[in-house]
């Protein structure tokens, strides 16, 4: 499918947008006469909303990526943890630098445990490229049809998470999370995994299919982070689609930057951050080096909050909650 070059002058620094084609349409407007033609009744009427959406919005989205090769220092910093794959994603931004060329990335796993940072080095990631991100939780799937829709013809049907990330999105290359993949029900009545092996692939991934739709979609150019926990309950086909990071808990003093960097970022975020200093005494940034960075917010968020409880403008070791089954570490009560 085609594309049209949108070039920022180099002095602006501005993202390159490339206006690239996403589905047919004259593929939809035959769909939508056969619908017509074969029914009166009010049966399909979802599926008719969704072609004149179609056809109203147009096959063209945007496929960005930054001009030139950004600096990427602040995102190492805040990242610690995330070595690898930041090098990955900046050979990929080196090779498209200067080129008339799409951003390709390989699909990739983040392979560790709860709360290392996985989801949040992707929200990082769209951030960095300028494109949207759609996150698809897999443990919540109780069917195959979350990537890939479900057919029209069942009740309640409705596209699935590629189509609505690309089609109803503004992006023809969005960061698309496949969340805790490790976890997906193998209960259902279709593989929930099943859309994976065409979509991780870039030729078979232009033709994609969206069951509900039942129009081709050109999803070659989406960038794949998958997250999990346990490698052992990924089929390997779906692991040889990938490169795989093996991503750890931050060390210590990573983990002390880490919250470092989170309670500057919340108070500069919020007008009564204005009460509190520039930074948390090191005895308070202590309590954080065991500490998984998904709780990091929480925590500073309850410390602020018992602070000014308390009418102080700084934050006390006492204000961070903390486990009643281990007095020295923090944790959250269910």
């Amino acid at each position: 499918m085609s594309s049209q070059s949108l070039v920022a002058p180099p002095s602006l620094r501005l993202p390159i947008a490339q206006l690239h084609t996403v589905f047919d349409t004259e593929e939809v407007e035959r769909k939508l006469k056969k619908l017509r033609d074969r029914s009166q009744s009010r049966e399909y009427d979802s599926l008719c909303n969704t072609y004149e959406r179609m056809l109203e919005t147009g096959p063209t989205r945007f496929s960005v990526k930054p001009s030139g090769l950004p600096e990427m220092a602040d995102l190492y910093d805040a990242l610690p943890n995330f070595g690898d794959p930041l090098d990955e994603v900046r050979r990929n931004l080196a090779l498209s630098k200067d080129s008339n060329d799409h951003l390709e990335i390989t699909p990739m796993l983040l392979l560790g445990p709860p709360g290392v940072g996985k989801t949040h080095f992707a929200h990082e990631i769209a951030a960095l490229l300028g494109t949207g991100m759609t996150l698809v939780p897999m443990s919540s799937m109780t069917a195959g049809w979350l990537l890939s829709g479900s057919s029209s013809q069942w009740k309640g049907a409705k596209p699935g998470k590629v189509f609505e990330a690309i089609v109803d999105g503004q992006y023809a290359n969005p960061v698309i999370v496949v969340d805790e993949i490790d976890k997906a029900s193998n209960d259902a009545q279709y593989d929930p995994l099943g859309a994976l092996y065409s979509l991780l692939e870039h030729d078979t991934a232009q033709r994609f299919v969206d069951e509900f739709a039942e129009i081709t979609i050109d999803a070659s150019k989406v960038i794949w982070v998958l997250t999990a926990n346990d490698e052992q309950r990924i089929p390997d086909p779906i692991l040889n689609r990938m490169n795989v990071f093996e991503i750890e808990a931050p060390t210590a003093e990573a983990a002390r930057k880490i919250a470092l960097r989170l309670y500057q970022s919340i108070r500069n975020d919020h007008d009564w951050g204005q009460h509190f200093g520039y930074e948390p005494s090191s005895d308070v940034l202590d309590c954080f080096a065991d500490l998984p960075p998904r709780e990091m917010r929480r925590a500073w968020m309850t410390a602020f909050g018992n602070a000014r409880l308390d009418s102080r403008n700084d934050i006390l070791v006492q204000d961070l909650p903390i486990s009643r089954t281990n007095r020295s570490s923090i944790g959250f009560l269910a």
